[in-house]
């Protein structure tokens, strides 16, 4: 009998376990780029990623509640549609996301270190990943309590950056914050939000945790809904108080966006800020390897490829084989590819795989009724959540090809 995953994760652990990769994946790293994207619309253009990722959140948590399994998409299309083929590849899509996510927030890291000490950028991603991969490999346990504290430091730099810039909160005028730029237009919106939606993934991480989760029926949907809720207040505060204490363009020229709006905000150094930056990366790495090693268990647990990667140490009761893998593939992510082309990527892999699971919930509500006490949504929350994703895929593919 092959060894289970150790069920080690309670609500609190799980929640800030999503959270940390949420806030790690996107509002530290990219918000000098959406504005750049966007500019004054910045605003406008997180909203919309917002209610877009939103939806499919959504349809997540019963999903999550109906089938706590790893390799979660790739199990949720199988009770769709039943096609393994396309189950096989959902699952790799989504560790390519995975990949490329965590190749970014390494390159997101060397960013915030470049502000205290001089690296070659590729050198410092590397040794991260490097780092970050053995305490993956040392237990889900000890890799969840590192991901929660920092995603407590993370919550704390966002908070002190919406402190700094209170006076501009204070002076909210919801027709000037919620404009479209003359300069960027609508174009600029839906591409601020392309980028923007990068900062919103990471509850999709969460369910591939599903078979370490405590009582997973309730505890994964519960995570799902506490983590999107408070990401969503801290991200709206702060692109509103970046923006409007630095010039758009200013922000999007900056390797480290938000150590620039505390210098900015207060004339003192912002080494605290670049450090809680730093950590933001490093968190955001620890769930991505977490969630692509974890989803190759689930592929291979599921007999659709090589066995071996479901091998789990039977010391660390983990997927070491699997989590090999992807820190290997996520180093020659980082060495090969850009900051701005390594999170559109991620983007258009994850949009297309969030239209396949609203789909999939469909197709699932249609011919099973049954609920189980788990938590459900109405039809209409899956129906919205694949047509904005299909949308927003198709507009950025036009835009690509146009170019």
């Amino acid at each position: 009998m092959a060894k289970k995953l150790k069920r080690a994760l309670g609500l609190p652990l799980v929640t800030l376990y999503g959270l940390g990769n949420i806030l790690g994946a996107g509002i530290y790293v990219l918000v000098g780029k959406v504005a750049g994207e966007a500019g004054s619309g910045t605003l406008l253009s997180f909203l919309l990623a917002m209610t877009i990722a939103g939806l499919t959140a959504f349809s997540y948590m019963e999903l999550a509640g109906r089938y706590p399994a790893s390799a979660s998409v790739s199990v949720y299309l199988h009770k769709a549609f039943g096609k393994r083929w396309l189950s096989v590849g959902i699952g790799f899509a989504m560790i390519i996301a995975g990949i490329t996510s965590a190749s970014a927030l390494a390159k997101g890291f060397a960013g915030y270190l470049s502000q205290i000490i001089v690296l070659p950028e590729a050198l410092a991603a590397i040794a991260l990943l490097i780092v970050i991969g053995f305490i993956a490999a040392k237990g889900i346990g000890e890799s969840a309590t590192t991901a929660a504290l920092f995603t407590l430091v993370e919550i704390a730099g966002l908070a002190l950056i919406i402190f700094v810039g209170r006076n501009s909160l204070v002076n909210f005028s919801p027709s000037q914050a919620l404009q479209i730029d003359p300069l960027f237009g609508f174009s600029g919106i839906v591409g601020g939000a392309f980028l923007a939606f990068y900062a919103f993934i990471g509850f999709e991480d969460m369910v591939n945790v599903a078979e370490e989760t405590k009582k997973p029926q309730r505890t994964m949907p519960l995570a799902i809904l506490i983590s999107l809720l408070l990401s969503t207040g801290l991200y709206l505060l702060v692109a509103y108080v970046a923006t409007s204490v630095i010039a758009p363009d200013d922000l999007a020229r900056s390797s480290a966006p938000l150590a620039l709006v505390f210098s900015r905000a207060t004339g003192q150094s912002a080494i605290f800020i670049t450090l809680i930056g730093i950590s933001a990366a490093i968190n955001g790495v620890i769930v991505q390897i977490i969630m692509g090693s974890r989803i190759l268990y689930g592929l291979a647990n599921q007999g659709w490829i090589d066995k071996r990667y479901a091998r789990v140490n039977q010391k660390t009761q983990t997927p070491v084989v699997a989590t090999a893998v992807i820190v290997g593939c996520m180093i020659a992510g980082a060495i090969l590819l850009p900051l701005v082309s390594l999170a559109k990527l991620t983007s258009l892999v994850v949009l297309s795989i969030f239209c396949l699971v609203n789909l999939s919930l469909i197709k699932i509500k249609r011919h099973n009724t049954t609920h189980n006490g788990i938590i459900t949504v109405p039809r209409v929350v899956p129906i919205l959540g694949a047509s904005s994703t299909l949308l927003l895929v198709l507009y950025e593919l036009r835009t690509f090809l146009m170019q």
